[in-house]
């Protein structure tokens, strides 16, 4: 991954302040997300693509082929706000997720030793986030689901004595809306992710299409459809989960 947006220390230093624990019958550790938004300079964004392409993609490739990292996507900006683009990878557990970079960072700089320079000069600044997998399509989020070619990111800022209750509601109450747009081929995957260490987002609602269009159609189609069957449910949430950010990202590349 981009070097800057990996070898923090003292991002890796508040990771080590939530505790994982094992049960005793030793489940499976939660999946993971650590993903870099960028501001990026918006005239040269593209030569950051191809430099992802060419340098990066190899190597987070690879480390997904050797069970270093469950999954990695780069996604480019459509619609929103700051964000340029974004870099995520996934793994089973914190331990794993922070390990992961020094293999990878090994294998771009053998590659492309310059790489990262270029790509500081047009991406200087960033927000760096982990994100717990939640509940979501097939019940695994949006790691272990196929998705779409284009995704509708919802950042939202909770109240944080009472997110684990909005947790609840999207799992037992909007959740089976959203798997049934899934199913009826609306949307290709939805997912929901919890704040682990970052910045003011709490929760990322997260769907994805096979086009914009699309994409909206059933987000429309959903909000109808939460209005008629959940809204009590619904109103509950947005008293908890009060604000929020929207983008839409086309997935320029993603692994699997």
């Amino acid at each position: 991954m981009h070097r800057s947006s990996l070898l923090f220390k003292s991002c890796v230093a508040l990771v080590f302040l939530v505790p994982v624990v094992a049960t005793a019958q030793e489940k499976e550790p939660p999946t993971f997300v650590y993903a870099t938004y960028f501001e990026c300079d918006v005239s040269q964004q593209g030569r950051v693509d191809d430099i992802v392409k060419s340098a990066y993609a190899p190597a987070y490739d690879a480390a997904v082929e050797a069970g270093t990292i469950s999954s990695w996507g780069w996604m480019a900006h459509q619609t929103g706000g700051k964000w340029r683009r974004v870099l995520y990878y996934s793994a089973k557990g914190i331990d794993a997720l922070v390990d992961a970079p020094e293999s990878i960072n090994a294998k771009i700089d053998e590659s492309s030793p310059s790489a990262h320079l270029f790509f500081d000069e047009i991406c200087n600044s960033h927000d760096d986030y982990i994100w717990q997998v939640g509940t979501g399509s097939k019940g695994a989020g949006v790691i272990a689901t196929e998705r779409g070619k284009v995704g509708m990111s919802v950042y939202f800022d909770c109240d944080m004595s009472r997110e684990d209750r909005a947790d609840e509601i999207v799992e037992k109450s909007l959740g089976a809306i959203y798997n049934r747009h899934v199913t009826a081929g609306g949307l290709t995957s939805w997912g929901w992710l919890k704040h682990n260490v970052g910045g003011k987002w709490r929760r990322v609602a997260t769907t994805t299409a096979t086009d914009v269009k699309t994409l909206l159609a059933a987000r429309n189609a959903i909000f109808a459809e939460v209005n008629e069957n959940a809204k009590s449910a619904s109103d509950e949430f947005n008293s908890i989960c009060g604000s929020h950010q929207d983008y839409i990202w086309d997935i320029e590349h993603e692994v699997p």
